[in-house]
């Protein structure tokens, strides 16, 4: 009976151990840290963006080591031929980030190889778009709560910049306007709803006479894909809007420098 109990007491010691192995090793148990996708990186993870677009959404949500392939000097950024040496970066990343649109990002996503993470960008400079996609970048990089910080600054200075262009209204009222597609965002900062859109190929002899009809007083367009005055003759005011940011990587003065062309075409300081 002695023998039994040992026996039986060696066997609990022994189940003990191994459960304990077991559990220390093992995974699904709540060990894993929050930012897995980044844990292995030190929570910094290395970010190739192919412009300053995709670079300052990347800063946004948290992202420090952020390398851009497309200088900033290029005025039209979907006409830059990736360089072999921009490449080769591509191939050091955790992250690489670009756009859909951009006609080198079958290059880019072959030269990522098997280790760097592919994330299509929704380059939008839209308020409710740029925070969905700083969140969803945030995510990605498990800088959720830097991302979060930025959203709530982002949210004040938005609020801010609004509220100065809508008392830059003359009389008062909201001006009508035509926008480019891709500066529409810029239309909803002046709080106004564009009476009419173009772009982004350049308007026709049709498009022209719709709009001017609308009489607008104010066209926005598009600093990166210009193709000259829009409305000739109509009598609106044509103001170029960036959308990109610049080598900073900080997307706030693209709303802070649209905010002030539209103030100053409306009249205001």
């Amino acid at each position: 009976m002695a023998r039994t109990r040992v026996r039986l007491a060696s066997l609990l010691a022994l189940t003990a151990a191994l459960t304990a192995l077991v559990t220390g090793c093992g995974s699904g148990d709540g060990s894993t840290p929050k930012d897995g996708a980044t844990a292995h990186r030190g929570g910094k993870p290395v970010v190739v963006t192919t412009t300053t677009w995709e670079g300052a959404f990347a800063k946004a949500a948290g992202a420090e080591d952020v390398k851009v392939i497309v200088p900033q000097s290029v005025h039209h950024a979907p006409d830059y031929d990736p360089k072999p040496s921009d490449l080769a970066a591509v191939g050091k990343a955790d992250f690489v980030l670009y756009a859909p649109f951009e006609p080198y990002a079958a290059k880019i996503k072959e030269a990522a190889g098997s280790k760097a993470e592919l994330a299509e960008v929704d380059l939008d400079n839209d308020a409710d778009k740029v925070k969905a996609e700083v969140a969803r970048l945030g995510a990605l990089f498990g800088t959720e709560e830097s991302a979060a910080k930025w959203a709530a600054s982002f949210d004040a200075e938005y609020a801010k910049l609004s509220k100065d262009v809508q008392g830059a209204w003359p009389g008062g009222k909201s001006p009508a306007l035509v926008s480019q597609v891709f500066t529409a965002w810029s239309a909803k900062l002046a709080g106004a709803a564009p009476v009419g859109t173009y772009g982004p190929e350049a308007v026709t002899p049709a498009q022209l006479a719709e709009l001017s009809a609308k009489k607008p007083s104010l066209v926005l367009d598009n600093a990166h894909m210009s193709t000259g005055t829009v409305l000739p003759d109509s009598g609106a005011r044509q103001i170029e809007i960036v959308n990109y940011p610049g080598t900073d990587l900080d997307l706030l003065p693209v709303y802070r420098n649209a905010a002030a062309e539209l103030r100053k075409a409306m009249g205001g300081s």
